[in-house]
């Protein structure tokens, strides 16, 4: 059975008249004549008594209109379905960040998807560090990541999401507390809590800051997280560097202070360069017209 006959048997028994159900599906009223016979003989039953004045449905034709509804009207879902899918506008997505982009720019990403994109859904996997999400982007097993650069590995593309100044985490008696703003060199002598991780990009910032005021910053304990290092700090057991977007996670017992000339850290949406797939373009095509991007892309080394 031909679809484009299910759908002239469909406009006939609607209509029940041969004339209007042509001129509704825009071909001549012999040609339906004829589509309908073959309909009729691939069956073997009659779907239609037919006489000078009326055109009625059969029984076999009145349980072929309601199957033809039934089939026609999913056959419509499944092609806008897949156009939806093809545009972009439908599907699944899956989105690594680090620990502190779960709580700045997750919110942001995650609403502005809702609100453009309705029928993709975000899956997060979030605490990731930045070899871990490239590692996971080129296995195919992620296809969004908000990372801190540089990126590991070949053929991914990187867009600057924002580059956020360093600050300093203190317990709330600490002496440092009271000041405003505080210079790196200051914070010689103290005990530093630190990302667990070797291939913290956070921690590689802090360091390289820490060298160039004139000093190793010595590690007292180490965190598997941001929310542990907060409490680490919290607890009075050293101070921290961190990247601004830290003072998203506020917790009791510690405060933020600017630093002087105390660096910077990027943080970018990272994808697969090969990857074609339309609902990933699609998210990116919709967070660059929102503005989350800083700068334009450029692909990894």
């Amino acid at each position: 059975m031909e679809l484009r006959h299910l759908r002239y048997f469909a406009a006939v028994a609607e209509t029940c008249h041969f004339g209007q159900a042509a001129t509704q599906l825009h071909i001549a009223q012999p040609a339906l004549s004829q589509a309908i016979r073959q309909l009729e003989s691939e069956l073997d039953v009659t779907l239609f008594t037919r006489t000078t004045r009326q055109v009625s449905l059969t029984p076999a034709g009145e349980f072929l209109r309601a199957e033809a509804v039934r089939v026609l009207a999913a056959v419509d879902d499944s092609v806008r379905g897949v156009r939806r899918i093809g545009a972009g506008r439908h599907g699944l997505v899956r989105l690594g960040l680090t620990g502190t982009a779960s709580f700045s720019h997750l919110p942001g990403i995650a609403r502005v998807v809702k609100r453009e994109l309705p029928d993709v859904a975000l899956e997060i996997h979030a605490d990731l560090l930045t070899p871990a999400q490239c590692e996971r982007l080129q296995s195919g097993s992620l296809d969004l990541c908000v990372l801190r650069p540089p990126a590991v590995g070949d053929g991914l593309t990187l867009r600057t999401l924002e580059v956020e100044p360093l600050v300093l985490a203190v317990p709330v008696d600490h002496r440092l507390a009271v000041e405003p703003v505080v210079a790196l060199a200051d914070l010689r002598a103290e005990p530093f809590v630190a990302y667990a991780g070797r291939d913290s990009a956070v921690n590689e910032a802090v360091l390289r800051s820490c060298r160039q005021a004139g000093f190793v910053p010595r590690r007292e304990h180490e965190a598997p997280s941001t929310a542990v290092l907060l409490a680490l700090v919290a607890a009075g057991l050293g101070i921290a560097v961190v990247p601004a977007s830290v003072r998203a996670l506020p917790l009791a017992g510690v405060v933020f202070r600017d630093l002087l000339d105390a660096g910077s850290v990027e943080l970018a949406l990272a994808h697969r360069t090969d990857d074609d797939n339309p609902v990933v373009e699609a998210v990116i095509d919709i967070l660059d017209a929102a503005a989350l991007f800083s700068s334009p892309g450029l692909d990894a080394p």
